[in-house]
């Protein structure tokens, strides 16, 4: 049940999928990050993950805003793609890393949409090497495109999220970022990933007061081709007891739930997305 309006003349809606209408309208920061390096395992709001959150808060009637480093032209089929679902959206190109770019794209999007409500921190660059072999530079700049970024947008939202007493961040990790994946050649990646699970549930504690809650969505690793849900079901695959590979509607889905009214008593939690894979 969702109520709107107010006052004496206030009426409920009842509906079945209550998450629809508890998100209509709510405006979604979509901090998406995005580059040509080829270097990004999650690719921000041009494809991936961080274009299928974009579209599912799109279908749910949000405002979206996603922020994106370099690939202008992908950003702007991710608009295309949201306006055709009848979404108010934009794009901004910025560099994440930077605060005092943050602290600004935050502004734009209060500016835009007068508040902000639903927070996605889903940014992340990932090298496969060797600690030995992993220069000072790109050691931090793993951490900062992963971390550090987080922490700058979640600072930067909080001070209009507590003046509206509601909010959700909900920060994108990896499966296994607690396990080190049982791989090598990762450490800097999952040290950043570790950390932003830790970072979570202190932030959690810290806002609950304020009426804001922080969630981590754990995804595991997805396929670029872009695989509807559909057509992931007519792909078995032995790595994932669920039998087929996850998609970006599986993580979708999860942010979706983190960000809605049904979520109101969850914070500070980890949620895997993986098909049960690593368990």
């Amino acid at each position: 049940m969702v109520r709107r309006g107010g006052g004496a003349g206030r009426r409920y809606d009842r509906c079945c999928c209550a998450t629809r209408l508890a998100l209509r309208r709510r405006p979604t920061l979509s901090f998406e990050y995005t580059d040509n390096t080829g270097e990004d395992w999650v690719t921000g709001g041009t494809r991936g993950i961080g274009k299928g959150i974009a579209l599912a808060f799109a279908r749910e009637g949000a405002r979206v805003a996603i922020a994106y480093r370099a690939n202008k032209p992908a950003a702007q089929n991710t608009l295309r793609q949201l306006q055709l679902e009848g979404a108010e959206c934009f794009a901004v190109e910025t560099n994440l890393t930077d605060p005092l770019k943050v602290d600004f794209l935050v502004s734009a999007v209060l500016e835009r949409f007068g508040r902000l409500d639903i927070l996605v921190n889903n940014v992340g660059e990932f090298r496969w090497k060797l600690v030995a072999e992993t220069s000072i530079e790109e050691w931090n700049e793993i951490l900062a495109s992963n971390l550090q970024s987080v922490f700058y947008a979640s600072r930067a939202a909080l001070p209009a999220m507590r003046r509206q007493r509601w909010g959700r961040i909900i920060n994108m990790g990896a499966v296994g970022a607690e396990r080190a994946f049982g791989q090598a050649t990762i450490s800097a990646y999952a040290s950043a990933k570790a950390a932003v699970v830790a970072f979570s549930r202190s932030l959690a504690i810290e806002e609950a007061k304020n009426g804001i809650t922080v969630n981590v969505v754990n995804p595991s690793n997805i396929d670029e081709k872009e695989l509807t849900l559909a057509e992931a079901r007519r792909m078995p695959d032995a790595r994932y007891p669920i039998g087929r590979p996850p998609t970006a509607e599986d993580v979708a889905a999860a942010v979706k739930f983190f960000a809605s009214e049904e979520a109101d008593y969850v914070t500070g939690q980890v949620l895997n997305v993986s098909g049960g894979w690593l368990l």
